[in-house]
């Protein structure tokens, strides 16, 4: 069975640029545990474009999901918790304007020779 690719298309203005970067490490080892999770990627554009790729590499739509249902899903609400105000305090504006998400399937792979 073919491993899925996710990319993630986020539309990120110059300005928020280090706020998106900041975010993704900070939550570093957020994903990689995850069953199924076999790769991840932040890409910046270097021109023509303020698209952000985020690239995801799953065993399976299913394990994607899993992860998608369990804790990405908690991430972004915050776990239940309440914001750096405490209870009730607001989520941190999101750094991008718009997001869009691919899906492939891997039908050819090669790595480095030896």
């Amino acid at each position: 069975m073919p491993s899925v690719v996710k990319i993630n298309v986020l539309t990120v203005p110059a300005e928020q640029r280090e706020v998106l970067e900041k975010r993704f490490a900070s939550r570093a080892g957020a994903v990689e545990g995850s069953d199924g999770f076999e790769w991840f990627e932040l890409l910046r554009p270097v021109e023509g474009t303020d698209q952000y790729l985020v690239y995801t590499r799953w065993r399976s739509e299913e394990d994607f999901q899993a992860w998608m249902e369990g804790p990405m899903k908690a991430a972004h609400q915050g776990g239940g918790q309440g914001g750096p105000g405490g209870e009730g305090g607001e989520r941190p504006k999101p750094a991008a304007s718009a997001s869009t998400l691919w899906s492939f399937e891997v039908v050819q792979q090669a790595g480095p020779k030896n």
